[in-house]
């Protein structure tokens, strides 16, 4: 069976996302809702970096900074989201952020509906490292 990573986490991010949405109900801007799950994680002793500044380079230069909106334990990039249906841009800007930053893991949060969505964004493997054999093969 294949590890679900930072699952504990990932787990525990969901939770204050559902607890948000259903104390704020659906709709709100995103900003809010960032704003609640900032407080709510940092209760719960989580971590939060709001904001950080990643440079992005293009051969060698300077092109400008990554601000992920929310990363919890130096670990998790959070990206809340008042959008219909999440689309392949929203994956893909997630994918970028993961590649940037180095990190492993995104958690895409919807808040538009009263039943909260949410999908996890994994960064891909670079070329040369290691990939779980498929069992099901």
């Amino acid at each position: 069976m294949r590890k679900i990573i930072h699952e504990e986490l990932s787990g525990a991010i969901i939770g204050v996302a559902m607890e948000v949405l259903n104390e704020l109900k659906p709709g709100l801007d995103e900003k809010l809702y960032e704003r609640a799950m900032t407080i709510e994680l940092k209760r719960r002793g989580h971590e939060i970096t709001v904001q950080k500044s990643f440079p992005v380079f293009y051969r060698g230069e300077l092109i400008g900074n990554l601000l992920p909106d929310l990363i919890v334990n130096d670990a998790v990039i959070v990206d809340p989201k008042v959008v219909t249906c999440f689309t392949e841009a929203h994956v893909a800007q997630m994918i970028g952020y993961l590649n940037i930053t180095g990190l492993d893991l995104a958690l895409l949060l919807n808040f538009k509906n009263s039943r909260l969505e949410w999908k996890r964004v994994l960064r891909p493997l670079e070329a040369g490292e290691q990939k779980a054999p498929d069992l099901r093969a």
